[in-house]
C-alpha cells in the first residue's frame, strides 16, 4: 500500500502514460501524449502538451491542483522532462512531479 502522497504521484505516472480510451470502463480516462512522440517540440505542441496535461488531472485526480507545468530539454536527444509543479487540496501542501517524455524511439541506448 502506499501513502497518500506516493498514490498521488503514482496516480499522476499512470494517468499520464495512460491513452485515453485505452481503459473500458473509463473510457475518457488518460492523457494521449503517446500521440505526440514524433512531433517537433515547438510552441505549439508544448501548448497542447501543457493543456492536456491540465485538463486531465482537472477531470481524474481532483486530489491537486496544478500550480505549473513546465518543460526541460535534455541534452540526450528525444527526451524532454515535464515538471508538474501541483498543490495537495486537502494538506495545501506542494509538490514537483516530473515525467520523462521521450519524443522518439530509443534505438541507441548504450547499457
Amino acid at each position: 500500500m502506499v501513502s497518500d502522497v506516493d498514490d498521488i504521484r503514482a496516480s499522476l505516472q499512470t494517468l499520464l502514460t495512460t491513452t485515453v480510451g485505452e481503459r473500458i470502463m473509463q473510457p475518457d480516462y488518460g492523457c494521449n501524449l503517446s500521440q505526440l512522440q514524433y512531433e517537433p517540440l515547438n510552441t505549439g505542441t508544448r501548448t497542447f502538451i501543457k493543456n492536456m496535461i491540465e485538463r486531465a488531472v482537472l477531470f481524474h485526480e481532483p486530489r491537486i491542483e496544478v500550480t505549473d507545468v513546465g518543460f526541460e530539454d535534455q541534452p540526450e536527444e528525444g527526451l524532454v522532462l515535464i515538471q508538474l509543479r501541483y498543490t495537495v487540496m486537502a494538506t495545501n501542501s506542494r509538490y514537483n512531479f516530473v515525467y520523462p517524455f521521450y519524443l522518439t524511439e530509443a534505438n541507441n541506448l548504450n547499457p
